[in-house]
């Protein structure tokens, strides 16, 4: 069973039912998914790019990922509806939790200059969006054989009705949130 998972059940629930007051266990919040994404719009005009993601992302991931399309066409941005735009990948159950692992334990401390993730970036219902500059944080993408550097979005979907019974939770998981005084 992954790590986080073993923590979830054991002194995360634990902590929030003491924090919260939960009176049943099902009321616990959880993560539901998390879903990665990329943003390619380079990857309209050069077919080799999007394919060279969809290897990286398949990697970070452990899943092939969804090919997103435009729904309209945006001349300022010479694109068309149809056009090739972006991936995506939505992780749930135990491959969640090890990405999620992988992603506090060894992606984020290798960020550059990183002071810690914004603790204000939830969206009023519980759920947690963070980005990446590059995707070589990951130990599993080769730098040496990258050929280009793309960013990432991550986004933690939870069962929390508020954020703050998310922010404890992902808190607990390990997350590295700033402290409000920096």
């Amino acid at each position: 069973m992954a790590r986080l998972k073993d923590l979830y059940k054991g002194s995360v629930t634990a902590e929030l039912v003491k924090e919260f007051g939960y009176k049943n266990a099902m009321a616990v919040p959880r993560v539901e998914k998390v879903v990665v994404s990329m943003g390619l719009g380079k990857a309209a005009k050069e077919g080799k790019l999007l394919e060279m993601a969809k290897k990286d992302l398949t990697m970070i991931t452990g899943q092939m990922p969804v090919v997103c399309k435009a729904k309209k066409s945006v001349s300022n941005f010479s694109v068309r509806a149809g056009d090739k735009t972006g991936l995506k990948v939505t992780i749930r159950g135990v491959r969640m939790y090890e990405f999620m692992d992988r992603l506090i334990s060894l992606a984020i401390p290798r960020v550059r200059d990183f002071r810690g993730l914004d603790p204000n970036s939830f969206d009023g219902e519980g759920n947690y969006s963070m980005g990446l500059t590059e995707q070589s944080v990951f130990p599993e993408i080769d730098i040496a054989k990258s050929e280009f550097q793309q960013g990432m979005n991550i986004t933690f979907v939870t069962t929390a009705r508020t954020d703050e019974e998310a922010r404890k939770m992902l808190f607990l998981f390990g997350m590295p949130f700033k402290r409000s005084g920096d």
